[in-house]
């Protein structure tokens, strides 16, 4: 073999190595850099969340607004208490599309498949199960058989009315659940809930309103601070904001940091407002009168100046002007269909 054969076997055999090296640097490379930007994990996530209670749990439909109803016992398993209120879809606010199972369903069966359907994203969807009996109801129990499925979806709230595009796409994904469980898809006409979502939206926004008051405070207090004082006076949080409630646990106003933050954000609060959202509220005689009752104590325990939501100085009897004008706009949401404080009108105006 001559020197100019091995010289260039040589040089080959380098530039694998060069080629193989440079690749494996790369990797790395690629690698630290994602590790960097991953969230720490210190368990597996293929075996799910850890239970410190030691008890086997079962996954929940909360998100689907079903309870799940033990044939033993009949207790529930922690569903959103308001999504369970009614006992069946609201036709006023609500479209139904029904899945008509080809033969009846064991509640074992619904759960097994329901435990893999996700929420429908921004979409209000509630699903109602049809027993053997022809009752409607969102508790299920493993044991029963089932005859349909009724998908109760809200046509319309404060982000605006359901489009087309947005009824065709749950209809899509009602139609996939409809292979699973051998089911045949009923519902309306799109065009006529696209419409009945367009009237519904025009008649909530001409009764929309919220009555605010601002609190000014002389110097920052911390968080902590502002969140205790309002809750010596009777304030409960709810959530990311505080909330005066009534007997039935219904927010009657709420109080909320100025900039729109949670209270658990930002380390001291120099201005709050309140805020009283007259259809999602229970219907008084003087809900304004009462708010701002409220708020000038809690002004005065923290050290503040009560102004208007304009941030103007609050003008003498003012405030009998604003609950006569609030009597009225009452009187029009219960014409409406959509009482004050109630279920529907806490859907809808959400």
């Amino acid at each position: 073999m001559s020197e100019l054969q091995i010289s260039l076997i040589v040089i080959g055999v380098i530039v694998i190595l060069a080629v193989v090296a440079y690749n494996w640097w790369q990797d790395r490379r690629v690698r630290q850099k994602m590790q960097k930007h991953l969230p720490v994990v210190q368990e597996d996530p293929l075996l799910g969340e850890s239970n410190t209670s030691g008890a086997r749990r079962e996954p929940g439909l909360g998100h689907l607004g079903l309870l799940v109803e033990a044939a033993e016992n009949a207790q529930s398993e922690g569903a959103d208490s308001e999504n369970v209120a009614s006992t069946e879809p609201d036709p006023l606010i609500e479209e139904v599309i029904e899945l008509v199972f080809s033969s009846p369903k064991t509640g074992e069966q619904l759960l097994e498949v329901f435990k893999k359907f996700k929420p429908f994203g921004q979409h209000s969807v509630r699903l109602f199960v049809q027993d053997s009996d022809g009752s409607l109801g969102q508790r299920i129990n493993p044991d029963s058989n089932y005859l349909a499925v009724h998908f109760a979806v809200l046509i319309a709230n404060r982000s605006g009315p359901l489009t087309a595009i947005e009824w065709s796409q749950i209809w899509g994904r009602i139609s996939d659940l409809a292979e699973d469980l051998e089911a045949r898809v009923e519902g309306p006409d799109h065009n006529e809930v696209v419409l009945k979502a367009e009237s519904l939206d025009a008649t909530c926004a001409s009764f929309d309103m919220q009555v605010g008051l601002n609190l000014i405070l002389e110097k920052s207090r911390p968080t902590e601070e502002v969140i205790q004082c309002a809750k010596g006076m009777g304030f409960v949080m709810m959530g990311n904001y505080l909330a005066w409630v009534n007997d039935q646990g219904i927010a009657s106003f709420t109080l909320h940091r100025f900039d729109g933050q949670p209270f658990s954000q930002g380390i001291n609060v120099d201005k709050v407002s309140l805020i009283l959202d007259v259809p999602r509220s229970p219907v008084t005689e003087q809900p304004f009168t009462r708010m701002m009752e409220v708020g000038a104590e809690l002004a005065r325990r923290l050290g503040a100046v009560m102004v208007d939501d304009q941030g103007k100085s609050l003008v003498p009897g003012a405030e009998a002007m604003i609950d006569e004008r609030l009597q009225d706009l009452y009187e029009k949401l219960e014409a409406a269909g959509l009482p004050a404080g109630s279920e529907r009108a806490r859907r809808v105006f959400a």
